[in-house]
């Protein structure tokens, strides 16, 4: 639920609220410990259970649900499981727990009606940077893993683990792109990949094409599969066009971003 208002708000907001939150919390508790105490209201549980129920409410009004459902004929969503939980909290050590939720709810309705300018308030922009400079390393890196977008058949994966390329959505410098092209020794009729030796008949081919001087001097051959893509995907570019882009790129992502940039 944390994560989920975060997002919403953005890390200096969500920090702002949950201080004026903590803050708003405590005082209603104060003096709901005033008002109530000849009718038994005697305690106030402790923890951060005003602060959960005031982000609750935000959470209620701020973040859509994803998917609904029925139980029974009961219309539900995919935020009721939350829901379940905060009423279970909120019955849990009665009378001290309902007054919990309610000042927490109650808080959270303040703040968001902005009843006294304090949806404004921010964290100042010190806190925010020693938060940045000292903290932020303590807690680790944000940044999501790289992950490859692979698309291979599950026998080959184990096969070739080790040679083959992690083609990635990231764009890479050309100082570390190192495109790995199919061999020419390698014959047609080994589906598996495996080198058999040199073939008499593509060498022949190669020297009539070129494609054995172009290997050698270092530009990516395309396969015919490369070039019908990229023809079918920009049918007003000529083919040798697209074959230059192919022979320039170390793969088929750049070749693309490459046409397009030229297009613009």
């Amino acid at each position: 639920m944390g994560i989920q208002v975060e997002r919403q708000f953005g890390s200096v907001k969500f920090a702002s609220f949950i201080i004026v939150s903590t803050l708003l919390t405590t005082t209603l508790e104060f003096l709901s410990l005033i008002m109530f105490y000849p009718v038994g209201l005697n305690y106030i549980a402790m923890g951060p259970s005003p602060l959960i129920f005031s982000m609750l409410y935000q959470y209620s009004r701020i973040v859509p649900s994803a998917y609904n459902f029925r139980i029974f004929g009961v219309p539900l969503n995919s935020k009721s499981a939350l829901y379940l939980l905060a009423t279970q909290m909120a019955i849990s050590r009665l009378p001290s727990s309902a007054a919990v939720a309610f000042i927490g709810i109650f808080a959270g309705q303040i703040y968001r009606s902005d009843l006294a300018n304090l949806k404004a308030y921010r964290v100042p922009p010190s806190v925010v940077n020693f938060s940045t400079r000292f903290l932020l390393p303590l807690v680790g890196s944000l940044r999501p893993p790289r992950r490859s977008n692979r698309a291979l058949p599950d026998d080959l994966r184990s096969l070739r683990t080790q040679n083959d390329e992690v083609v990635t959505t990231a764009r890479t410098t050309s100082a570390t792109v190192t495109p790995r092209l199919r061999s020419p020794d390698i014959a047609d009729g080994d589906t598996n990949g495996h080198e058999t030796g040199p073939s008499v008949v593509r060498e022949w081919v190669n020297e009539l094409t070129g494609r054995a001087e172009r290997a050698s001097t270092g530009i990516r051959v395309p396969s015919e599969a490369e070039i019908v893509q990229l023809t079918s995907m920009f049918p007003d570019v000529q083919r040798d066009v697209v074959v230059g882009a192919l022979q320039r790129s170390p793969n088929i992502e750049v070749a693309v971003e490459t046409l397009l940039s030229s297009q613009n």
